[in-house]
This record gives C-alpha cells, structure tokens and sequence, in this order.
C-alpha cells in the first residue's frame, strides 16, 4: 500500500514538526503543520490555564479544521502528505483542560466537524519521557512556552499514552523515542523511515519498538 497521508504525532516536545519535515523532505511530500504560534490564547493559557483554557482550544479546534480541509485537495507535485498533528487528538487537550460545562459545549462543536475530516492511511506515535521532553522544551526556548509546568507535560503524557492505546481510526506506528536521535544520528532516521515505508497493514495490534544504546 502506498501511503498518501501520514502523521506524526506526540506530546509538546517530542519532535514531530522536526520529524515531519525531515520525512516530508525525504518522500517530496507536502507538510501540514499546525502553528501554535498563531494562536492569541496560547501564552497566556500557560500562565493562567482555568482563565484561558477554552480560548486556546476552541481557536486551536478551528484552525486544525481550517487546515484539515485543504487536505484531499491533492496536487500533481506532492502525491504524499506528512501532517504534525492528528484531529482527533484535539480532543486529549480537550479533556485535559476544560471544565464540565465547556466540555459539553466543545463536544457539541467537534462532533459537526470531525466528519468532515479525511482518515489517514498512517499515524506514527512518539513516545518519550516526561523529563526528556521537559528538556526538549527548555533547549528550543520558545517565548509561550517558558511558563510551561513540569506537573502539565506530566499529565498530558499520560493522556496522550492512553489516548492511543485505544486508537483504531487509523494504522498506528508506536515509536519509543527515549533513547532515539532522529536528528543528530543518521541511523535511527533510516531506521525510522523503513519501518514506516514497510509497515505491516496486516498486523491488529499497533506495532511499536525501542531503540536501545
């Protein structure tokens, strides 16, 4: 099966952009990227996050879905498309962060929009350490980032390790990343990138591996 859509996917830190344009680069693929930096909400969300939470993600929940339908819309010159975040995961965030009553309201908004999305043919998961991705965050400094809590990267790894233990939408490509440098060494890259070209579309349960030293 040739894969036309694939995404990557992971906690805040974890090297999906990174990844995605490194892969997008290799296949002569088309990038979708999510630009956080655009939302109005977002730094002050990760400083008073009750105040903001419901700002940040009704905005981000409609630029996804903005960028989300651009997608089938599929050109001559890019026969793949490598996107850096997934729509459904929106909802990770969602639960995370929102109380009762916006919650119900926000789960209203998404259920008009989420069937008008395109399925992907593959999602690869990154998996890694809260402390790994703490440092990540740190080394790449960006502004609406520095109030970012230790105890929120914490919670939203968990979240996001649960969300996709029970994800069936789509093939989903498990990745431990704790001992993996994708960017630095070329060999986990090419490793990376032939699991994800030979992937078993046959196997029921997602497959997933460690790289180890």
């Amino acid at each position: 099966m040739k894969l036309q859509y694939i995404v990557i996917e992971g906690v805040i830190g974890v090297g999906k952009t990174t990844l995605t344009g490194m892969l997008a680069n290799r296949l002569n693929a088309k990038m979708v990227l999510e630009q956080p930096e655009e939302n109005p909400f977002l730094e002050d969300f990760y400083k008073r996050p009750k105040q903001y939470a419901f700002q940040t993600q009704l905005f981000f929940l409609l630029s996804r879905y903005r960028q989300q339908q651009a997608i089938p819309q599929r050109d001559l010159f890019h026969q793949t498309i490598v996107a850096d975040y997934l729509f459904a995961k929106d909802k990770i965030f969602a639960y995370l962060n929102l109380e009762d009553r916006e919650l119900r309201l926000y789960e209203k908004i998404v259920h008009l929009l989420e069937k008008d999305i395109t399925r992907c043919d593959l999602v690869v998961y990154l998996k890694s350490k809260p402390s790994r991705l703490m440092e990540n965050i740190t080394l790449r400094d960006r502004p609406y980032e520095r109030e970012m809590e230790p105890g929120y990267i914490e919670a939203l790894n968990e979240a996001y390790n649960k969300f996709f233990a029970h994800y069936h939408d789509s093939p989903l490509l498990v990745v431990d990343t704790t001992r993996l440098d994708f960017v630095k060494r070329k060999d986990d890259f090419e490793y990376l990138v032939s699991r994800i070209q030979n992937f078993n579309f046959q196997e029921q349960d997602p497959t997933s591996w460690a790289f180890l030293d």
